[in-house]
């Protein structure tokens, strides 16, 4: 187990000076359509980490991806309509929801972890989203209410035991008629993916290309539309 586990905290008693005196951070700010936020980051990952298992629930939430950055772009680029709502799932350290939300979007962000979601309610409260609705929501057996319009998610397609329990949740949470937009890295896993999701949704790619002093990183933005349901029927 790792060497510290954390309660997540109530939303109803989440606070700035709890999560400081929790945690040590640092803050990253990050550009999105030329509105600037400062994101909370751990200043080390070694207390989320199993010293027996280094890739026993890898803390992955803790890194600002690239695909998020692509992802929240997009969404705050979009017209918003109150009337829609969005579900983020995987929203990690909550990028992509903060910046959904300060577009005016009617967004809840949702993770697993429980830290994830403390570092994900401070940064909604640090970047101006005090109203943000964030929730656990566990891909595998998710117990989260109601349905929604879209669901947008940033490198969800990593693991290869995790495609049963995204099909599955995107069945039970997306509104007929729904989108789904997910921003991707370039790997296996989300090959064999995305020609499952191909039977059953069609499936529009948009590459983005991702330079800096680090190098160059290939991005994919997904558009998936459910088929009619007479179009399954011919």
């Amino acid at each position: 187990m790792a060497t510290k586990k954390t309660k997540e905290a109530s939303s109803n008693m989440f606070s700035l000076e709890h999560f400081h005196r929790t945690y040590d951070t640092v803050t990253t700010p990050v550009t999105i359509n030329g509105q600037t936020y400062g994101l909370f980051t751990p200043a080390s990952i070694d207390r989320f980490i199993n010293p027996d298992d280094v890739m026993d629930n890898f803390p992955l939430w803790a890194k600002i991806w690239e695909a998020s950055g692509v992802l929240a772009g997009h969404l705050a680029g979009i017209p918003p309509n109150p009337a829609k709502s969005i579900l983020e799932i995987g929203c990690g350290l909550g990028m992509v929801g903060i910046a959904a939300a300060r577009a005016g979007h009617r967004i809840t962000m949702t993770e697993n972890n429980p830290d994830a979601l403390n570092f994900a309610r401070a940064n909604a409260l640090a970047n101006g989203c005090p109203e943000m609705v964030i929730e656990r929501l566990d891909w595998n057996a998710p117990q989260l209410d109601g349905r929604f319009d879209m669901i947008v998610g940033s490198e969800t397609v990593y693991k290869a035991r995790d495609i049963d329990g995204l099909e599955a949740m995107f069945d039970r949470y997306l509104n007929p008629g729904g989108t789904i937009i997910l921003a991707e890295g370039v790997r296996r896993t989300g090959v064999d993916f995305w020609d499952r999701m191909r039977s059953r949704y069609e499936v529009k790619a948009r590459r983005q290309t991702l330079r800096s002093d680090q190098g160059t990183m290939h991005m994919v933005l997904f558009r998936l539309q459910r088929y009619a349901e007479r179009q399954l029927e011919n």
